[in-house]
C-alpha cells in the first residue's frame, strides 16, 4: 500500500518538476547578453518599415480593420519578443493567420475573433507547458510546402475585390475572386488595379536592384500619393486610432464559447506550426541561434492573451519579417521590440497618414507578398522526387485552398502517412535463403532434400505488410519444416504478430513444423500477447540462432520420415 509519506514525495516532487519547468519558460538574463544596440536598432528600424504596410493590409484583410492588424504587431511583437524562444523572431499578424480569421469574423463578429484569442492563448501556453513543441520535427516538408503554396494563393485571392476595386461577396475565397472578376468585367475602372500593379512592380523592381530597401513602404507611399495628388478617389482603409486603445475583455455570451472551441484551436494549430517553422528558417540563417520550442509556444500563447485585450487579432511568428530582420543584423530581442516601438510611434504621430492609403495599394503589397511566398525551386524538387511527395504536395495545396489549413494539415499528413507506410512497407521481404552469405549452396540443397526450408524475414513486420507475409507463406508445399529467421526483423506490431501466428496455425494444419531463430528481445513482449513466443518455446521450437534452429529440423525431420502414419512428432 501507498502511504502518507510516499504521496507527500510524489507531491514535492511533482511540485519541483512543476517548478522547473515553469522557471524554463521565463525570460532570463542571458537572454539580453548578445544585444549590440546599434546593430538591432538599426534592424528593427528596418523591420518596422516592413511590418508597417504588411499590418496594415493584413488587418484589413483579416476584417477587423487596419488598426487592429497594427494593435496586433504592436502588443503581439513586445510580448512574443520578451517571452519567446527566439532571439531573432519577429511576431505580428501574418496572411496564414487572417486566412483562418476571415471566416470567424464572418460567424461572430470581431467579438468572437478576440475570444478565440483568448482562448488560442491558453492552448498556446498549455502547448508550451507540456513540451508539445518537439513535434513540429515530424511535420514533412511537402506538407508544408503544400499548405505554404495554398496560403500564398488564398492570399492572393482574397486581395482580388481590392485590387480591382470592387466589393467581395461570399465566404469562400474562390466565389469571392471569382464574383470580384465577374464584376469589374460589367464595368471595369482601371484606378484600383493600377494602383494594385504599380504597387506590385515596385516591389518586385526594388526587391532585384535595392533589396535591403524597403520596397512595399516605398511603392505604398508612391500609390498613396499618386492617389491624393491626381484625385484618383481610390477607397482608403479607414481612420487609424491615435495610440491603443484600453484593455478589455469581449462582449461574448457564455454560451457562445462552445461554439468558438474548435476555431481556438484551429488558430492555436497554425499558430504553433508557423511560429515553430519560422523559428526553424531563422536558426538556418543565423550563426549560433537555436530557438527554444517550448519557450516559443509559451511566448505566442502570451503574445495571443495580450493582443485580443488592446483590439487585436491572434498573431504567429512571421517568417518574411524574421528574415528582414536576421539580413538587418539583428543579434537579440531587442531588433523585435524596435520594431513594436516604430511601429507604436507611426500610430501616434502619423495616424493620418496612415489613414490615406488607398485599399487597392495594400492590395499590391499581399499579392507580392504571396508571390514571395511561393519558392519555386522547392517546389520543382518536390514534384520531381518522388510520386508520393508530389502526391502530399498537391493534396495540402488543394485542401489548403478549398477547406482551412488546419484540415489541409490533417489531410496533408494522413496522406504523407500513407506513402510513409506504404513505402517501409515494400521494404519488408521474405526471402528464401537458408544460410548467411558464404555458405555452400550444396548445404543448402542437401536442406531442401530433407523436405526443410528457412525463410529469413527482413525489415518491419506490421499491419502493411503482413498480408503479403501471409499469403507467401502459406504457398509452400512439399516440405516439413519451415525456419522463421527473424534477427533481422526491425519492428513487429500487433497485426503482424497475429498474422505470424495465424501463418503458423495453418502450416501446422497441414503437418509442417514451425521453428524460429533470433527473435530479438524488444519483439518478446508482442509475441507473448498473442501466445505464439510461449506456445512455441513450450514445444522446443524457438531458437536463439540459425544453426542452432537448423540441427533440430534435420532431426524432427528425420524423425516424421520415419515414424508410424498414425504418430505425433515434436
Amino acid at each position: 500500500m501507498t502511504g502518507p509519506s510516499s504521496r507527500a514525495q510524489r507531491a514535492v516532487q511533482w511540485g519541483r518538476q512543476g517548478r522547473d519547468r515553469t522557471l524554463a519558460l521565463l525570460p532570463r538574463r542571458s537572454d539580453w547578453t548578445r544585444a549590440r544596440p546599434g546593430r538591432d536598432l538599426m534592424a528593427g528600424l528596418m523591420v518596422g518599415l516592413v511590418a508597417l504596410p504588411l499590418a496594415l493590409g493584413f488587418g484589413v484583410s483579416s476584417g477587423m480593420g487596419a488598426e487592429a492588424g497594427l494593435v496586433t504587431a504592436i502588443v503581439a511583437g513586445v510580448v512574443a519578443a520578451v517571452f519567446g524562444g527566439s532571439r531573432v523572431q519577429v511576431s505580428g499578424p501574418t496572411g496564414a493567420m487572417t486566412v483562418v480569421l476571415v471566416p470567424i469574423v464572418a460567424a461572430h463578429g470581431a467579438d468572437g475573433v478576440l475570444v478565440v484569442g483568448l482562448l488560442a492563448g491558453l492552448l498556446l501556453i498549455g502547448l508550451g507547458y507540456t513540451g508539445a513543441g518537439r513535434f513540429i520535427r515530424y511535420v514533412p516538408v511537402p506538407v508544408v510546402e503544400g499548405f505554404t503554396l495554398g496560403i500564398a494563393a488564398i492570399i492572393a485571392l482574397q486581395q482580388l475585390p481590392a485590387a480591382l476595386g470592387v466589393p467581395g461577396e461570399g465566404d469562400q475565397v474562390l466565389v469571392q475572386a471569382g464574383g470580384a472578376i465577374r464584376t469589374w468585367l460589367e464595368g471595369p475602372v482601371w484606378v484600383a488595379p493600377l494602383l494594385a500593379g504599380t504597387v506590385m512592380v515596385t516591389i518586385q523592381g526594388l526587391a532585384r536592384v535595392l533589396p535591403r530597401l524597403p520596397g512595399s513602404l516605398v511603392a505604398v507611399v508612391v500609390a498613396t500619393a499618386l492617389n491624393a495628388g491626381l484625385g484618383l478617389g481610390a477607397a482608403t482603409i479607414g481612420t487609424i486610432p491615435a495610440g491603443l486603445p484600453a484593455p478589455h475583455l469581449p462582449d461574448v455570451p457564455w454560451g457562445d464559447l462552445d461554439v468558438l472551441v474548435l476555431p481556438a484551436i484551429a488558430v492555436a494549430a497554425l499558430a504553433s506550426l508557423e511560429s515553430l517553422l519560422s523559428a526553424t528558417v531563422s536558426d538556418a540563417m543565423s550563426v549560433g541561434q537555436r530557438h527554444d520550442p517550448h519557450r516559443e509556444l509559451f511566448g505566442q500563447g502570451l503574445a495571443n492573451l495580450a493582443s485580443p485585450l488592446f483590439g487585436g487579432i491572434p498573431a504567429t511568428a512571421a517568417i518574411a519579417r524574421t528574415a528582414v530582420n536576421v539580413r538587418a543584423g539583428a543579434t537579440s530581442r531587442l531588433a523585435a521590440v524596435t520594431h513594436a516601438v516604430f511601429l507604436l510611434a507611426v500610430v501616434v504621430v502619423a495616424a493620418g497618414w496612415v489613414s490615406r492609403i488607398p485599399l487597392a495599394a495594400l492590395a499590391g503589397v499581399l499579392i507580392a507578398t504571396a508571390l514571395h511566398m511561393v519558392r519555386v525551386s522547392s517546389l520543382v524538387a518536390l514534384l520531381r522526387s518522388t510520386r508520393g511527395d508530389a502526391a502530399v504536395l498537391a493534396v495540402t495545396v488543394a485542401a489548403t485552398i478549398l477547406f482551412d489549413l488546419v484540415t489541409a494539415v490533417i489531410v496533408g499528413l494522413v496522406v504523407a502517412g500513407f506513402f510513409a507506410l506504404r513505402q517501409t512497407a515494400q521494404t519488408a521481404r521474405l526471402d528464401e535463403t537458408p544460410l548467411d552469405a558464404g555458405d555452400s549452396s550444396d548445404e543448402e540443397r542437401a536442406l531442401l532434400d530433407e523436405h526443410i526450408v528457412a525463410y529469413r524475414m527482413d525489415g518491419p513486420l506490421f499491419f502493411a505488410a503482413a498480408h503479403d507475409f501471409l499469403l507467401e507463406l502459406s504457398d509452400i508445399s512439399n516440405v516439413r519444416v519451415v525456419i522463421l529467421r527473424m534477427a533481422r526483423v526491425s519492428t513487429i506490431d500487433a497485426t503482424g504478430a497475429h498474422v505470424l501466428a495465424d501463418t503458423i496455425s495453418r502450416l501446422e494444419g497441414r503437418g509442417v513444423t514451425v521453428l524460429l531463430s533470433g527473435v530479438q528481445p524488444q519483439h518478446e513482449h508482442v509475441l507473448r500477447q498473442l501466445g505464439v513466443h510461449d506456445r512455441l518455446a513450450h514445444e522446443h521450437h524457438l531458437f536463439d540462432s540459425t544453426p542452432h534452429a537448423i540441427e533440430h529440423a534435420r532431426v524432427h525431420a528425420a524423425r516424421i520420415e520415419h515414424a508410424p502414419a498414425d504418430d505425433t512428432v515434436v
